[in-house]
């Protein structure tokens, strides 16, 4: 069963077209993505999901354990090698599990 695409505008005016529920412009979602830092190389809904729990940085992102972040609806295990890569170039590791 092939879902319908059904016309949106977002709040910014941009028309888009969409199948599922989801309420994300992708024309927005292109403009807010960061051209440099960790965040960057993240797909567009692991990196959603890192901003909404307050992860922009990777010492704050050294507070959580890998068990924690891939709790967080957007982020799967493809996600994790990249993370691990970052923190580990940046001298920093996730916390230990508690």
């Amino acid at each position: 069963m092939k879902s319908e695409k059904t016309m949106r505008t977002c709040s910014q005016g941009h028309t888009y077209y969409k199948s599922s529920d989801c309420p994300t412009c992708p024309v927005c979602e292109t403009a807010k993505k960061p051209t440099e830092g960790f965040l960057a190389i993240l797909s567009s809904p692991a990196r959603r999901a890192l901003e909404h729990e307050g992860i922009t940085t990777l010492q704050r992102l050294a507070e959580f354990s890998e068990k924690d972040i891939l709790k967080l609806h957007g982020v799967g295990p493809a996600t994790m090698p990249k993370l691990r890569q970052a923190l580990q170039d940046a001298h920093l590791s996730f916390s230990s599990e508690k």
